[in-house]
């Protein structure tokens, strides 16, 4: 990741809109800036949230509030609460998230 062009900013989360994204179950609401080529999110997880797909984006995601399960495509399963984060690059593992209780993350990719 090479960050170019952004100049020094401020960012009041409360105040960006939010963008609702549905899982199988659940849903996902996105608070998210542009910053050049880095997509930077707020993102909470209703309860009972699954993702709809198999994500191959690469991000850095820090678990802020709740519980994130983390499955990859090949079987292996990630739980994150808060002040866990993980990395994975474009293209990588194929991964998607659930959470039965619902989770608050820091995600940048």
């Amino acid at each position: 990741m090479k960050m170019t062009d952004i100049p020094f900013g401020l960012t009041d989360w409360a105040a960006v809109e939010p963008t609702e994204h549905p899982g199988t179950t659940g849903k996902a609401i996105w608070r998210t800036r542009q910053l050049g080529e880095i997509r930077v999110r707020l993102v909470e997880y209703t309860p009972g949230y699954l993702a709809d797909h198999w994500c191959q984006k690469g991000h850095i995601l820090l678990c802020l509030e709740g519980r994130l399960e983390t499955e990859l495509a090949d079987g292996r399963r990630y739980t994150l609460t808060p002040g866990v984060s993980y990395q994975v690059a474009d293209g990588a593992e194929p991964h998607r998230s659930a959470t039965a209780v619902g989770a608050k993350l820091f995600i940048v990719d």
